[in-house]
């Protein structure tokens, strides 16, 4: 990694990564059109306290700083970085489709709690940070890396309001399974 980063536009940049996880909500759409509605996206932003409204707006507008420092940020393409970064993003590519997968097709009066979502109760938030890294190794970029870090931990600040949003919407059914599910990782308690 160089202190001061390459910038040029070119077909193999990270920007191929990021653009899978734009259009994961249109996809998400085209599957289910209600698919949203379950999310916490859907919540009433008075739900949220201050400080979680600037957490929100830092995580969204943090997502726009990365794609766009992605269209200039080459991938290192033949060197142990490449190397390393490319199977640890796809991994988290591979997983996130799967959690998204997951969300759009469980219904929406229940708490969704199959696929990757017997492991966590945030799979979403987990496998973007793997892709995020991978992104970040595979083009040899701190800076980029340091967004990842950044967005990761208001990722996992925003789980606390998610699960509030959830136990409003789904009463007892969500708290049974946050007694059994982990928030971040790990097998679910019988």
């Amino acid at each position: 990694m160089s202190l001061v980063p390459a910038f040029e536009i070119g077909v193999w940049n990270a920007w191929i990564f990021m653009l899978y996880y734009i259009l994961t909500l249109p996809l998400m759409r085209l599957i289910s059109k209600d698919a949203l509605d379950k999310s916490d996206v859907a919540a009433p932003k008075h739900l949220y306290t201050k400080a979680e409204n600037r957490i929100v707006a830092f995580y969204q507008n943090s997502f726009i700083l990365m794609f766009l420092y992605s269209i200039f940020l080459p991938l290192k393409l033949g060197t142990v970085w490449f190397y390393v970064g490319l199977p640890i993003c796809l991994a988290g590519l591979i997983l996130l489709t799967i959690s998204f997968f997951n969300f759009v097709t469980a219904p929406l009066d229940k708490p969704l709690t199959r696929g990757l979502y017997r492991y966590s109760r945030h799979p979403v938030y987990i496998t973007q940070a793997l892709m995020f890294v991978g992104v970040g190794i595979a083009s040899a970029s701190w800076i980029f890396l340091l967004f990842a870090v950044l967005r990761t931990i208001s990722s996992f600040m925003l789980a606390s309001p998610e699960e509030r949003f959830c136990l409003k919407k789904y009463g007892d059914a969500y708290r049974k399974y946050m007694e059994r599910t982990p928030r971040w990782l790990g097998l679910a308690k019988s």
